[in-house]
């Protein structure tokens, strides 16, 4: 298994055919096929399947296409690192951020980053652990601020504590439940919420089965951002579960309304997720340097905003 063999792979996966990987690489397709067809035969696998529309993957080029992602981008980190030992600061970094900290920390973070890595190209991917967390595995994503679920994924990446956050359930200001006291009141109305695939059983306990209450999950609607989150707690009159600091900053400040609930949902853990053993870039580590000054700073901050964000959070570093 050869570097040019796995950056045709890619290539090929990227660009759809044949035609349009060779262009990228700057080859002919004629090599490039030469490079897919030695991958295949070296492992004695089928990883292409050809057809006059394009290529898709077998299952095994499935496998292999992630790993050759994960090595491609590492090789990147690396050579951007030995860029700087030279003198050279540049390359790239892909963050993922969970939509609550964009509202919060997040300008801060990347103007004071900016300041310190400005040959750096940065890429901002908002959305939840669900969005994240594909991206990371195949190594589209060098890590991302989240909160780690429970299930299959905890084995797969590792998270560094940042923070606990308070968390709550969720309904638009006005709803008819507005005035509930326990998930039980809740059972028989539409919820909307956000999970892995691999992490709904453990939410399902989580919020429902550990208290003794049962809901039908196909009154669960799964979304994968905090807009249509926020669009069907406003518009369908759902029930949701997110961070309560939520509650507290613009545009959903007065509009999302906590419940009291009688049940006790434990504070939630707020980390640097990325892929188990992997090496983070200087970049990388560069940001999250300045993601830890931003939250200190108004951590310390008599202001009452911050103050109230802060009834709702809590160091962990």
């Amino acid at each position: 298994m050869k570097l040019h063999q796995l950056e045709a792979l890619v290539a090929s996966a990227d660009a759809g055919s044949i035609r349009g990987a060779a262009r990228a690489l700057g080859l002919s397709q004629a090599a490039l096929t030469r490079a897919l067809r030695e991958l295949e035969a070296n492992e004695r696998l089928p990883l292409l399947i050809r057809a006059p529309e394009g290529i898709t993957f077998t299952e095994h080029g499935k496998v292999l296409l992630t790993h050759a992602r994960l090595v491609l981008n590492q090789l990147e980190h690396a050579r951007n690192d030995l860029e700087r030992l030279r003198g050279r600061v540049e390359g790239s970094l892909t963050v993922g951020v969970t939509p609550w900290i964009t509202l919060t920390f997040l300008a801060e973070t990347v103007r004071l980053f900016r300041e310190r890595m400005p040959d750096i190209r940065l890429e901002l991917v908002e959305g939840l652990m669900a969005v994240a967390q594909p991206l990371l595995r195949d190594g589209s994503m060098d890590f991302a601020i989240g909160q780690l679920q429970p299930g299959a994924s905890a084995q797969e990446f590792a998270s560094e504590p940042l923070l606990t956050y308070e968390s709550s359930v969720m309904v638009r200001e006005g709803h008819r439940k507005a005035r509930a006291r326990s998930i039980h009141e809740l059972l028989d109305e539409d919820w909307v919420l956000n999970f892995t695939a691999d992490g709904e059983a453990d939410l399902l306990n989580y919020l429902f089965t550990r208290h003794g209450a049962k809901i039908d999950v196909r009154r669960i609607v799964r979304a994968q951002s905090v807009a249509t989150l926020q669009t069907m707690v406003e518009q369908a009159d759902m029930c949701t579960w997110s961070p309560t600091i939520l509650s507290h900053v613009p545009p959903y400040g007065g509009r999302l309304r906590p419940l009291a609930l009688r049940e006790a949902f434990e504070p939630r853990q707020l980390g640097i997720v990325s892929r188990r053993n992997s090496t983070l870039s200087r970049a990388a580590a560069e940001f999250i340097e300045c993601l830890l000054l931003v939250i200190r700073r108004h951590a310390r901050s008599a202001k009452k905003e911050d103050l109230a964000l802060f009834r709702t959070l809590d160091l962990l570093i």
